[in-house]
């Protein structure tokens, strides 16, 4: 009995013309796809594909079944697509991944004009890949491009980043670095991500000193320069309010850093028909 992941496999490698890029497009390893192939050749009767060196060339057998096959499966790819969709009667949702600080203070200023319902999930950079892979999420806002296989990538927003002191700071009017490498520090993590950075573009080296306090949560950075425990640079969305009630203050304005966020997504939902409409109007609204 052919089973139907045959014929998927089978188009996809009609598609990509290889295996290795077949399997890596379908998630599945290069062996798992060969037995599709073999298994749908095998009850076909007839070879679908000549082996080459560089590339699977479809044989007439192949061209004949890729005609008969491919029109069935996008029709219930089209069909699963559409039930899983909300009635155009209602609101589009979509499960959207970001960093508890951005969605809190960043995305939901926008509320209803956002137009869509949010299914919410909250974590770093790693966990937010995480549930894009697994399936829990339909896209994500991230800092981070990684080199998986199977993400597309948009660019959303530019985000920049301020040193924020205590109110009770004063600082100097020369000698910047050597004043900033005598405060103390909070940072999000021991690597010094943003930090890093900043210090390489203002004084093209790496910071030589450790942070004071290491808090994984932009927001606890925040209460933390507000309760006098060191500085830190921040985005500048997330602090306005506290700079207006006077409780922080930007130290040296000109010195900033800039971070460029992405909405990721996985490339076989491309045709999901909220997907785009989400990805849309967070460019418009946000970006």
């Amino acid at each position: 009995m052919i089973d139907f992941e045959w014929y998927r496999s089978f188009i996809s490698i009609y598609k990509n013309g290889t295996v290795s890029k077949a399997a890596e497009s379908r998630y599945l390893t290069q062996p798992a796809m060969s037995q599709h192939l073999s298994a749908l050749e095998s009850e076909v009767g007839e070879p679908l594909f000549l082996r080459t060196p560089r590339k699977m060339v479809p044989t007439d057998k192949g061209k004949e079944l890729y005609t008969l096959v491919a029109p069935i499966l996008e029709r219930l790819e089209n069909i699963t697509l559409r039930i899983k969709a909300p009635s155009l009667t209602e609101i589009p949702k979509v499960r959207l991944g970001a960093a508890p600080e951005y969605m809190l203070y960043r995305l939901l200023e926008y509320g209803e004009s956002m137009g869509f319902r949010i299914i919410a999930q909250l974590g770093t950079a790693e966990q937010l890949l995480g549930y894009l892979q697994e399936d829990k999420v339909d896209i994500i806002i991230t800092s981070r491009k990684n080199d998986v296989p199977g993400f597309s990538y948009v660019k959303l927003e530019v985000e920049t980043f301020v040193l924020v002191a205590p109110m009770n700071y004063e600082s100097p009017a020369d000698d910047i670095e050597e004043w900033l490498n005598l405060q103390p520090w909070l940072s999000y993590g021991l690597e010094l991500p943003i930090i890093r950075r900043f210090w390489r573009q203002h004084f093209n080296k790496r910071p030589q000193w450790e942070p004071v306090h290491v808090i994984p949560d932009l927001r606890g950075i925040l209460k933390g320069i507000e309760s006098h425990m060191g500085m830190s640079l921040l985005p500048t969305y997330l602090i306005r309010e506290s700079l207006s009630l006077g409780k922080t203050k930007v130290v040296f304005p000109d010195y900033t850093v800039e971070n460029e966020l992405y909405l990721a997504y996985r490339v076989k939902d491309k045709e999901h028909p909220n997907l785009q409409m989400v990805i849309e109007k967070l460019k418009s609204i946000i970006g």
